[in-house]
């Protein structure tokens, strides 16, 4: 039973992370919008007036250079700009990276909520209190997230390169050459760059988003709202999907900054951790640049969870009997 629940889980979210990558890549351009603009206080030069004034004047000078915010741009807006300079192909950019961290992270994840699902379900009424489901997600998510996030910083480094100047491209040919480059020019411990954030946001995101569902699920056929079918499938994982979205969003914006970050030897890095990638990034944009790409996100995540659970659930039919 253990095995099957991986094998499902794999195989779902497989399909749900290929078919949504494209909303996926626009909402990590979203979220690196504004990062450039971020002052950094050994960069920013001082000036001094040009002339002297009298010491009597009381007229004060501005001694730093300040910086426009930058305009914003909106998910519609960012597709048909990646389109038009990088063509339509662009928006499958890192689609193998996606493929790789599924298979290790979501399938850990999913396969091991089954099992403890199983598990901690009560026999008599077949149900599962809703703070063993949160538990369960919390835990899985975790496991899942430590096993993946070599594959998740490949993932997030080949979707935002297009959006780098040419002669800073890292130019990955595949998500095993992403890794190559990365462990040899940065050491093994750049694949787990930023892993404290994804295993935060995994918990999060796994709690959440299983947990709602499940819940939901529940609520709906112990009403008798809707037999257990397509319907109910699709208004549950909608409900889990816009859950995990406002749950996981602040989190992911300073996992995508952490793990998109280019650190050169003899050079300070951009953010010295999690902590203060947050700080500078309210300071600079403000406390709702936390909220970056959530248009997109909900937009993928809406349909990456439709696609995730109702295509489990034909998986689990069609498994029934092995």
């Amino acid at each position: 039973m253990g095995l099957k629940g991986f094998a499902e889980g794999g195989v779902a979210s497989i399909i749900a992370g290929a078919s949504t990558h494209p909303l996926d890549l626009i909402k990590v351009r979203m979220q690196l919008q504004g990062e450039s603009h971020i002052p950094n206080p050994s960069s920013v030069q001082s000036y001094r007036p040009a002339f002297a004034l009298s010491s009597t004047a009381n007229i004060s000078l501005p001694t730093t250079l300040e910086l426009p915010p930058p305009p914003r741009v909106g998910p519609l807006s960012i597709g048909v700009r990646i389109i038009q300079s990088e063509g339509a192909a662009a928006l499958f950019s890192g689609v193998s990276a996606t493929i790789l961290r599924q298979t290790l992270y979501s399938t850990t994840r999913m396969g091991l909520y089954d099992v403890l699902k199983h598990k901690w379900t009560d026999p008599d009424t077949n149900t599962m209190p809703l703070v063993r489901k949160i538990v369960a997600g919390l835990i899985s998510g975790a496991v899942g997230a430590a096993v993946g996030n070599p594959a998740d910083v490949a993932m997030v480094r080949m979707q935002a390169d297009g959006r780098l100047p040419i002669e800073q491209r890292r130019n990955y040919k595949s998500v095993v050459d992403a890794l190559s480059q990365m462990s040899k020019q940065e050491g093994v411990a750049s694949l787990w760059r930023g892993s404290s954030l994804t295993v935060n946001r995994a918990m999060i995101v796994t709690a959440s988003q299983l947990a709602s569902y499940d819940q939901a699920k529940e609520m709906i056929l112990e009403k008798d709202l809707m037999s257990d079918g397509i319907g109910t499938h699709v208004a549950a994982s909608f409900l889990a999907g816009f859950v995990a979205s406002i749950a996981s969003n602040p989190i992911d914006v300073i996992k995508t900054r952490v793990m998109n970050m280019k650190v050169e030897p003899g050079v300070e890095p951009p953010y010295k951790g999690a902590l203060d990638c947050a700080m500078k990034t309210v300071k600079a944009e403000g406390p709702m640049a936390l909220y970056k790409g959530f248009i997109p996100t909900i937009s993928r995540q809406g349909p990456f969870t439709v696609v995730l659970f109702v295509t489990l659930e034909q998986v689990r039919k069609l498994l029934k009997d092995f």
